[in-house]
């Protein structure tokens, strides 16, 4: 496409290049649709590097994206007791996203229909042909960019009013050993063998990349944040006494904080404005993951569009924020043992069909089954209490994705 860009005007303009955007640009030009990515140029405005995860059957349309995955996946209890399983046919797979940003930048140079503009935008608003971003470029010059449909992912200043408000927050570090410590071929994806806080719980995650080498985070579900040398402590805590790693380097670290909550985020907040991606709602409030629900999403969005009918899907169905409200209220209250209730689900249903519940992909008989395997009576008296509270804001929005 050409002209100048104050001028033209696109099918589609898409604020922000962090996962959603770059998913949603991505299937745009699949569909031929017109489109410019508008992302922060380099500086305090850019995000640091990022991990992002999920689980898929089969090969996926970012698996060249992909810099590990695993077939097995594991638990462990606050005993240390083990559950382990393959859940085939999906397998667990590690994004960065820096190979992400670039895989998906080479596709859309390979698109006439599309551009990567570097500019700090500022403002979105509806337009009479459609709708406006308007922006600063790296070296200061105003900029607007034009477009039919702006789908908006940058993070919401405030979370909408809610019942519950949990943080998943977290800070991992890429080790590398003096020997071999880990098995390659297994992730742990919860392990409760780390001291846990007076309010939520704690656990830790490790994502072997090799035998000497791996992503080792402590992540914990409370109502606030830790100050980054408690994470710090934490990690030597659980790198030292727990998995016994001996000699380690640390060669980078992330850290983040994702909010886990039953708001309702708007997924349109003009005539031709959408939100996307966290800002609008992919989180799925009981886990935190993102990744899966924005791949949907972006598909959604792109097939609505090339029917001319523009709308960004719910990214979760309305059974699954139900019973996730439920959950968030149950560790928030503290009625549930947030460690045991983990082990125990993963214990009792067969991982395949929990991580497809998780993922939204589970039928209705399949539902009530899993909700027979939980602590039934907190969990019924809390779905009877939600009605009667009131959602308040209480500000916080999101930091980083898993």
């Amino acid at each position: 496409m050409t002209g100048h860009p104050q001028e033209r005007v696109d099918d589609a303009v898409v604020v922000g290049g962090g996962a959603a955007g770059l998913c949603l640009a991505h299937w745009l030009t699949r569909t031929g649709t017109g489109v410019t990515l508008v992302e922060a140029p380099d500086g305090p405005l850019r995000p640091a590097e990022r991990t992002w995860c999920y689980w898929e059957a089969g090969t996926g349309e970012f698996e060249e994206a992909v810099v590990a995955s695993w077939r097995r996946l594991r638990v462990r209890g606050p005993d240390g007791a083990v559950v382990e399983s393959d859940p085939a046919p999906l397998r667990y797979r590690m994004v960065r996203s820096g190979p992400f940003e670039r895989l998906v930048h080479a596709r859309l140079a390979a698109a006439p229909a599309a551009r990567v503009v570097r500019a700090t935008a500022h403002e979105v608003r509806d337009a009479p042909y459609g709708a406006e971003v308007r922006c600063t470029t790296a070296d200061g010059r105003p900029l607007v960019l034009r477009g039919r449909h702006v789908f908006d992912s940058r993070p919401v200043r405030d979370t909408p009013p809610h019942r519950t408000l949990l943080l998943q927050h977290f800070r991992g570090w890429f080790v590398r050993t003096a020997v071999p410590r880990f098995d390659p071929g297994v992730a742990d994806l919860m392990d409760f063998r780390v001291p846990q806080p007076g309010h939520g719980l704690a656990f830790g995650y490790v994502l072997p990349l090799a035998a000497d080498r791996a992503l080792v985070e402590y992540t914990e579900f409370s109502r606030a944040p830790l100050p980054t040398a408690a994470y710090e402590a934490s990690l030597r805590q659980y790198t030292g006494d727990v998995l016994g790693l001996g000699r380690f380097t640390v060669e980078s670290a992330e850290q983040g904080v994702i909010p886990m909550t039953d708001a309702r985020f708007p997924r349109r907040t003009g005539r031709a404005v959408f939100r996307i991606g966290a800002a609008g709602g992919a989180t799925r409030p009981a886990t935190g993951y993102t990744f899966a629900a924005v791949q949907r999403q972006g598909r959604a969005v792109a097939s609505a569009l090339r029917r001319g009918h523009p709308d960004v899907p719910p990214p979760h169905g309305r059974r699954a924020l139900a019973m996730d409200a439920v959950l968030l209220r149950a560790l928030d209250t503290g009625r549930l043992d947030g460690p045991r209730f983990f082990t125990d689900l993963f214990r009792r249903v067969p991982m395949e069909r929990l991580l497809r519940f998780l993922d939204g992909g589970s039928t209705p008989w399949e539902e009530f089954g899993i909700g027979l395997r939980t602590p039934v009576a907190p969990m019924l008296r809390t779905a009877a209490e939600l009605p009667f509270l009131v959602r308040r804001a209480t500000g916080r929005s999101e930091e980083s994705l898993r």
